[in-house]
């Protein structure tokens, strides 16, 4: 995400500076300036600050204090608030069920005898904080899962969601400027695989009703907790309701599509809205597919294989990360099928390895 955001911030003429605990990371492969310390390193963060005229972030797992030295400096335009709810997963669903929006039901889990009392099937068990892309959650069918979960509370703080059947799984990606300006790309249908994203399908293949309701969603939320700069809302069709998932205040894998499909992508718009610059217009000029390229799809040799991707780039784009290791789960890249949608789904489904 980095990587993306520092070219799209190049392309409109700024200079960029990054903080990284890796070296040669992707975005310092792009960077005019490269900070490799931890993210929570105050003599780093000064550095950075002494720098930078506007500072953003790129994922959820940042610290604190870092945030709130520049906050109070103003080089922080996202601010911390959106960021701290979205990463506490009770008290994101709750407030986003004070707004009105529907989600699946939810108990909150304070250790292992809090489960054993409250537990319901079928469900999820998620930690209220850290863990992603498939890391962490335990799916519960029936009381012979229990075990595993209980492990999993154990002297935490958890949430035990409600498994709901759904019909589709969508996002909605808002961009909300410095002036409370909006913008709202078109609705995204996602397939995970392992709970990690595996494709991305724009539009949506949903109805009038639920895709107007998923945009209304979004920029309710979006406006309701002031963000600034992009926000992905996460969300179930199930009929024609809907019910929001989890939120991300930061560009997101969901809107890498917009890089090739978009009038305007979601890193250059995330870059317009904290630069407090005018929004530019996310409208889809051409249907996409987007496939995340993963460490286990480019082969056992130290090299990728991309030789399964090399006769699609007719019909669309290859991205490539820079990132130095590929491990099983790590999204090494992805590449976007542009077109007709059911061809474009074909190709995919023929594709070696996939």
């Amino acid at each position: 995400m980095g990587r993306m955001l520092g070219l799209a911030a190049r392309a409109m003429g700024y200079r960029i500076a990054v903080l990284d605990p890796q070296p040669d990371c992707p975005c310092g492969q792009v960077a005019d300036i490269e900070i490799t310390a931890e993210y929570g390193d105050r003599e780093a963060i000064r550095k950075l600050a002494e720098v930078s005229d506007v500072v953003t972030y790129e994922f959820e797992n940042v610290d604190t204090g870092a945030l709130a030295f520049l906050e109070d400096r103003g080089l922080l335009p996202q601010g911390r608030k959106t960021l701290e709810l979205s990463r506490h997963r009770l008290r994101e669903k709750s407030a986003i069920r004070e707004l009105g929006i529907p989600v699946p039901e939810f108990r909150p889990i304070r250790g292992r005898a809090d489960l054993e009392e409250n537990v319901f099937y079928p469900s999820m068990l998620k930690t209220c904080t850290g863990g992603y892309d498939g890391k962490g959650p335990v799916r519960l069918k029936t009381p012979a899962d229990l075990e595993p979960a209980l492990r999993l509370a154990e002297n935490r703080e958890c949430i035990l969601e409600r498994w709901m059947p759904f019909d589709r799984e969508i996002s909605v990606i808002v961009a909300r400027g410095t002036s409370g300006e909006t913008a709202v790309f078109p609705v995204a249908e996602n397939v995970h695989v392992n709970n990690i994203l595996d494709r991305t399908i724009v539009p949506a293949r949903i109805s009038a009703g639920p895709e107007r309701l998923a945009l209304e969603h979004a920029l309710k939320i979006a406006t309701a907790l002031g963000s600034v700069g992009i926000l992905a809302v996460e969300m179930f069709v199930a009929g024609d309701a809907i019910y929001v998932n989890e939120l991300a205040p930061r560009p997101h894998n969901s809107g890498h599509f917009s890089l090739d499909a978009c009038l305007t992508d979601q890193f250059e718009q995330h870059i317009r809205a904290i630069c407090g610059l005018p929004l530019g217009n996310p409208a889809l000029h051409t249907h996409a597919v987007m496939l995340n390229i993963l460490g286990e799809h480019l082969g056992p040799g130290p090299e990728p294989d991309l030789s399964p991707y090399i006769p699609l780039l007719a019909r669309g784009k290859l991205h490539l990360y820079g990132k130095a290791e590929a491990r099983p789960g790590r999204k090494m890249g992805h590449l976007t099928l542009l077109g007709d949608i059911e061809e474009s789904l074909g190709l995919l489904e023929r594709m070696p390895g996939r």
